[in-house]
């Protein structure tokens, strides 16, 4: 019995490492890169970062740094963010370079629209949480500053406190995109997205109420748009047909020839 023509050899283990490491390595490449080229201007943009507190700061009063390299360092952090940043769709390119030839056509079609829709709406959430929640978490707890305390932050741990907030609110807006692979894949439909609307805003309320600091206002701010983009995820939902079985089955083998 003869072997079927149209099976591909399978490709060895050390051929995927060696790939593997030739992309991380253009990915790392491409951060040092944009790492290097925006050192020079490492203090205007820890001076972009700190300015929705800065402003609301009483006044005569400024960030302090607790610790001797700090003021070296935490420029220095906020430059290696933005250099991820911007290398992010250098970055993407070489992800999708390893895994496209794993991927069927259908896949393929899938995998561009949703990357491009997960970074933007990861920026979109980024520039919400810096134009819009900063400034009020900051006026509102330089309000409550009790009289007689001076509100000074240290630099490390402002760093460290927006660094998370960008995180939540970048992954929040992730939520439709979410939403539509489930229905994507089949994993759930679109009544049942509607049937779990009301665990959906519970559940916004309080992630909210962990992420945020305990004032309604700054929890609001992320419950209400966490709930629009999930019901953004099922509006688009309507338009995501289940993926067919059929689609990723290997074209049929030829009979044995005896």
């Amino acid at each position: 019995m003869s072997e079927p023509q149209n099976e591909q050899p399978v490709q060895p283990l050390i051929e995927h490492l060696i790939e593997l490491r030739r992309r991380l390595m253009w990915i790392v490449i491409g951060i040092v890169v944009c790492f290097l080229g925006m050192m020079p201007f490492a203090q205007q943009l820890y001076t972009f970062v700190a300015e929705p507190l800065m402003v609301n700061l009483p006044k005569d009063t400024s960030m302090i740094a607790t610790d001797v390299i700090a003021p070296f360092f935490v420029p220095v952090k906020v430059t290696l963010m933005a250099a991820f940043l911007v290398s992010l769709p250098h970055t993407l390119y070489q992800i999708w370079a390893f895994v496209a030839p794993a991927l069927y056509q259908n896949e393929k079609r899938l995998i561009t629209p949703l990357v491009l829709s997960s970074v933007s709406l990861f920026f979109v959430g980024m520039a919400f949480a810096y134009y819009l929640v900063f400034p009020v978490i900051f006026k509102f707890l330089a309000g409550i500053t009790p009289v007689g305390v001076n509100m000074a932050t240290d630099i490390d741990k402002y760093l460290s406190f927006i660094l998370g907030m960008f995180v939540a609110f970048g992954t929040t807006f992730e939520v439709p995109v979410v939403v539509v692979l489930l229905a994507k894949i089949g994993v759930v439909t679109t009544e049942q997205l509607k049937n779990a609307r009301p665990y959906v805003i519970v559940g916004a309320f309080v992630v909210a109420a962990i992420i945020t600091p305990p004032d309604v206002i700054s929890q609001t701010l992320l419950a209400v748009p966490l709930i629009l983009l999930y019901e953004a995820g099922i509006w688009c939902s309507r338009f995501a047909k289940p993926k067919s079985d059929k689609t990723d089955e290997h074209p049929p083998l030829p009979p044995a020839e005896t």
